[in-house]
């Protein structure tokens, strides 16, 4: 295995990733994830978003802007809502309707579609979301709206086809953020696909939901690549916790700009079926009303503005505060030396002596300057002391936010520390959330791109409100048959009678109404603290179809040795201790030490705090406990 990494090219995104693979000597597959969705919609540079129209029934023109009347800021005078992705003179009412059960009143006619779509063609419209009222129920009028349109545009996006689900508002912003994407994420895997197969290799995505789609899905659908980053790191975690019998794992990721964390149960990470993006967030928690809702299913995921790159200030009133702002790559925390001012959390642990360099040595970090920009907001060792511990404050909440919110217990839990950042952090996190156990896997700083090669072939399809459940589920499997999935699995999405929202459930074989509700109870009591003497509906259900993979197999330590520290140097832990060095590929299987300690390597450093041991475990992995 090897692992490298490059500055990116945002204006182009493919320069950087095919720049790279022209110097890979042969490969067979390609595994790759993208921010390239989610950065388009917060308005990078060089990724406009293209010109969409909304087909949708008469009287529902507005129901994209309306949304659901949530203020992000409820005080706040002045707030204004997102810009629609789609303007009000390209949303057309097409004189259709479809009832609730399914029956289609008034069919689509196609000439009254074919006006429309010459009118969007003359308004320079590149992309078509098309929105009727209870698609969900019947998809019908959309298939026929859809075959004409599709005679005019090459990117056209059916509501039935990517959100089947009830809840009008959800299910139209969803088909329209994925029209917006289809013509950009298109061009780019198009552009990256070509290169890989004239390569004599073949392209698989990272989904938001932590499996590998086709280039053709992605394509299609690329609303589930939104948060197919983060995404990888959440597998990995799995796949490690699977391999060292670890039934409850935190994933926590901490790199430059951001952290996040996520909860894996039984090996399995949770799933969320809703997320907000392009909007704000609050402490880890997504601001509802900010940003354009997506119904597909996510990896559940909380994430806080607390990163490497984090500028650390004071605010009027004098008090240290930490964030939101980052320094990004460039210029970067002020000891890289490019000009920054600001100090960062990078920043304050190059004061309190835990990093020193990067990249394995090739990136010599200043110090003095680091020290200077601390000196700016008082004294420089205790600022950047508090700032540390304020930053792990704020990551707690993020945890807390995938754990404690979902009616989990921390404490039973081993912190799974990765990210650049991650391995400086994870021992005093632990303690701040009542965690007696961390581990740090190996090439943390890559491990999110590590974790797409434990990744399995994920496709998923759903539909609401089934009339049979069991046969319901074996129409979805058999959608699903054409990728030949190794084994299928069966989710539910459930509610109370009369309940605004559902719970996600598994869904056993067969299917059967009171299993499904038992675990639903038993999901609906862990999580907000009660039952209800009332039935349960269900209200959609859900089928991935799962085609397993061949996974890696990391090379293990050597079995033998006596490691030397490779230098010392004064680390600070609420007092300057003389603290040992460790280079971490020197260290053998089994190798035990006690605290304090730092182990460096190429892309990350982990840092063993005062009553805490490590010990060097299977695959490389390093097991941090309190003494």
């Amino acid at each position: 295995m090897r692992a490298f990494k490059l500055l990116s090219t945002p204006r182009a995104p493919e320069e950087a990733v095919l720049e790279r693979l022209s110097k890979v000597a042969e490969f067979g597959e390609v595994l790759h994830a993208s921010t390239i969705g989610t950065n388009a919609l917060l308005g990078q540079v060089g990724l406009e978003i293209p010109r969409v129209a909304l087909f949708t029934t008469r009287g529902f023109r507005d129901v994209v802007e309306i949304g659901r009347q949530n203020r992000p800021r409820l005080y706040d005078l002045f707030f204004e809502k997102p810009r629609p992705l789609v303007s009000r003179h390209l949303r057309f009412e097409v004189d259709e309707r479809v009832l609730p059960d399914g029956t289609v009143l008034r069919p689509v006619d196609p000439a009254e579609v074919e006006t429309y779509a010459k009118a969007a063609l003359e308004r320079g419209v590149v992309s078509v979301a098309v929105v009727f009222l209870h698609s969900y129920a019947s998809s019908a009028n959309e298939e026929a709206a859809g075959a004409v349109l599709r005679r005019h545009f090459r990117y056209v996006t059916l509501s039935s086809e990517v959100s089947p689900e009830p809840r009008e508002y959800e299910r139209t912003s969803t088909a329209v953020v994925n029209a917006a994407l289809m013509p950009l994420v298109g061009r780019y895997l198009e552009e990256v696909g070509r290169y890989v197969s004239s390569r004599g290799g073949r392209l698989y995505v990272m989904a938001s939901s932590g499996g590998l789609v086709t280039v053709e899905e992605a394509a299609k659908r690329p609303v589930q690549l939104i948060e197919s980053g983060p995404a990888g790191g959440v597998v990995a975690t799995a796949e490690f916790a699977k391999a060292l019998g670890l039934r409850r794992v935190i994933s926590f990721d901490m790199g430059g700009t951001t952290a996040k964390a996520g909860a894996v149960v039984d090996f399995e990470p949770e799933l969320t079926t809703e997320y907000e993006v392009g909007g704000e967030s609050h402490h880890g928690r997504v601001v509802k009303g900010s940003g354009y809702p997506v119904r597909f299913p996510f990896i559940d995921l909380a994430e806080v503005s607390a990163g490497g790159g984090t500028v650390v200030w004071r605010d009027a009133a004098g008090a240290l505060r930490v964030g939101p702002v980052s320094a990004g790559a460039d210029p970067g925390p002020v000891c890289y030396g490019r000009g920054a001012t600001e100090p960062t959390i990078t920043d304050a642990n190059v004061v309190l002596g835990r990093v020193a360099s990067l990249l394995g040595g090739e990136m010599r970090l200043n110090a003095e300057a680091a020290y200077k920009a601390f000196k700016k907001l008082g004294d420089p060792v205790e600022t950047a002391w508090q700032a540390v511990q304020l930053v792990n404050m704020e990551m707690a909440r993020a945890v807390r936010l995938v754990t404690v919110e979902r009616g989990l217990d921390p404490g039973e839990f081993v912190l799974f520390a990765f990210g650049g950042a991650g391995p400086q952090h994870a021992a005093e996190l632990a303690e701040e959330l009542g965690v007696s156990s961390v581990v740090i896997p190996p090439e943390p700083g890559v491990f999110t791109a590590l974790g797409m090669l434990f990744a399995d072939g994920k496709f998923e399809a759903r539909a609401s409100y089934p009339r049979d459940l069991e046969e319901g589920y074996r129409r979805l499997e058999e959608a699903l048959s054409v990728h030949n999935p190794t084994y299928y699995v069966r989710l539910a999405d459930v509610r109370y009678v009369g309940q605004g929202w559902e719970l996600v459930v598994p869904a056993g074989r067969p299917a059967d109404l009171d299993q499904i509700r038992s675990v639903f109870e038993e999901r609906h009591l862990a999580i907000y603290g009660f039952r209800l003497d009332r039935p349960v509906e269900v209200v959609t259900i859900r089928v991935f179809g799962v085609v397993t993979r061949k996974k890696p197999k990391l090379r293990e330590p050597p079995a033998e040795g006596e490691p030397k520290p490779v230098s010392h140097r004064r680390v600070y832990f609420g007092e300057w201790v003389e603290t040992p060095v460790y280079w971490r590929e020197d260290l053998p299987r089994g190798f035990k030490l006690e605290g304090p300690a730092v182990v460096e390597e190429r892309h990350s450093v982990a840092v063993v705090p005062p009553r805490w041991r490590v010990e060097v475990g299977p695959m490389g992995t390093l097991a941090l406990g309190r003494l």
